[in-house]
């Protein structure tokens, strides 16, 4: 199934996790794709699998900090550069850091927004004119189960995914006119990187108690952290059905995606 024949994608956060599935996988859908993320050796892994797959021809790899507006500015300009324009941006880059609300300094609190919040908001503005001058660009952004259901000692995580999820119906209204659809993914339960080393980020003084309820209740084969998790590419199918035409009516929603964590 070629969705996405002649689409140009843009995917941050590429060089692993679900970044990295949702690029392989749009791929796989006969779509040319740039991988961007922070680190070169990520998207070198990125570019190896793709060429296992026979893909590879198909990728460009982008090294880009979307924390640093200069860094943004340039890169978006070379993806689309090197693309030909944009139809499709997906915003899956983000950071996650956890401590006690009381004890989280300024420095931790505005690095999360800065790279969570501002830098979805970065990217989306760069390639806002490309996408639209397709008349039927998608953006794709990355909320999470924490914006809408309490996850313990993740407060400032939970309020950059809670922004990012705001700005994405605004940017569904504001220029649905155009053509524009921008949908949320907000996976709960799935393994990556963040998931990963979430139990180093925790205090010390964790009550374990509190994450009693975000198990899902689906079976799964993975695990993070001791928990059970889904693996990435669950997610990856979901951003492809959103972003190509089988999702055409769908724009300004959030599908969760945790296996029923929050049913």
């Amino acid at each position: 199934m070629n969705r996405f024949d002649n689409r140009r994608i843009l995917v941050t956060g590429a060089g692993s996790g679900i970044g990295q599935a949702t690029a392989l996988r749009l791929l796989r859908e006969g779509g040319r794709v740039v991988a961007a993320d922070v680190a070169a050796a990520g998207l070198a892994t990125t570019r190896s699998l793709a060429e296992q797959e026979g893909t590879g021809e198909r990728l460009g790899t982008l090294v880009v900090d979307i924390a640093d507006e200069a860094s943004v500015s340039e890169g978006v300009a070379a993806a689309i550069a090197d693309l030909g324009g944009l139809d499709v941006l997906v915003n899956a880059a983000g950071i996650l850091r956890a401590e006690h609300t009381h004890q989280t300094s300024l420095d931790l609190w505005n690095r999360i927004i800065t790279v969570n919040l501002t830098g979805t908001f970065l990217m989306t503005r760069e390639a806002l004119p490309a996408l639209l001058a397709t008349g039927k660009g998608v953006v794709v952004n990355f909320s999470s189960t924490s914006a809408a259901f309490a996850h313990p000692y993740m407060a400032a995580y939970a309020a950059s995914k809670g922004g990012i999820q705001s700005f994405t119906h605004a940017l569904a209204l504001e220029y649905g006119k155009q053509g524009l659809r921008a949908v949320n993914v907000a996976p709960g339960s799935i393994k990556s990187g963040i998931t990963d080393a979430t139990p180093g980020y925790l205090p010390a003084d964790t009550d374990w108690s509190l994450f009693s309820k975000l198990s899902p209740i689906l079976a799964t084969e993975l695990e993070s952290g001791g928990a059970a998790m889904a693996g990435p590419d669950t997610i990856a199918g979901v951003i492809a059905m959103l972003a190509s035409d089988d999702g055409a009516f769908i724009t300004g929603t959030e599908i969760r995606v945790d296996g029923g964590t929050h049913a």
